[in-house]
């Protein structure tokens, strides 16, 4: 009798394993499709940024007073000069500008502290400048506020990295 007993235990063990690992090849089969079509829609989604209308080709001539400057670092994908003081209204005089050997396409953006975007500049390429950034509300003196440049690479839309610099309205 025991040894009828231990034969009928090891079957169901056996019928046990089998129904676990067809759970698991499921679950694993599940995974798969659910990841295969969330990464599709995303791409299918992404809509590159569109170019900047106000874009001027060539360097601008910028008032002193306005702390134009290019902040590169060893190391950085690209080179940009932009103006450092902002001051009271509902734009931004920035003179965002790409320097003519970059091999990639930049965007500026306006935050408030929070990371709200206050505005933003459309795409610029190469030797290329946007004087104005319209902003969503007017900035107030002493509020500060984030410039945040951003690079993407020509064909891909990649990120080429960011930079942000920080600054308080003048």
């Amino acid at each position: 009798m025991n040894k009828n007993k231990r034969n009928f235990t090891s079957g169901k063990s056996l019928i046990f394993i089998y129904i676990l690992l067809c759970l698991a090849v499921l679950a694993v089969i599940g995974m798969i499709i659910a990841l295969s079509r969330s990464s599709n829609k995303e791409s299918a989604d992404f809509v590159p940024p569109e170019f900047d209308a106000a874009a001027v080709k060539g360097i601008p001539d910028v008032p002193e007073n306005l702390g134009y400057s290019s902040p590169y670092q060893d190391g950085m994908a690209y080179r940009f000069s932009v103006c450092g003081k902002v001051f009271e209204g509902d734009a931004a005089t920035a003179y965002f500008t790409s320097d003519e050997e970059n091999d990639v396409y930049l965007k500026l953006r306006i935050l408030d502290e929070k990371g709200n975007i206050l505005g933003e500049s459309g795409l610029i390429q190469s030797g290329e400048y946007v004087k104005d950034i319209a902003l969503s509300r007017k900035l107030m003196a002493g509020e500060k506020i984030k410039l945040k440049v951003m690079g993407y690479e020509k064909d891909t839309y990649y990120s080429a990295g960011s930079v942000v610099l920080s600054t308080v309205v003048g």
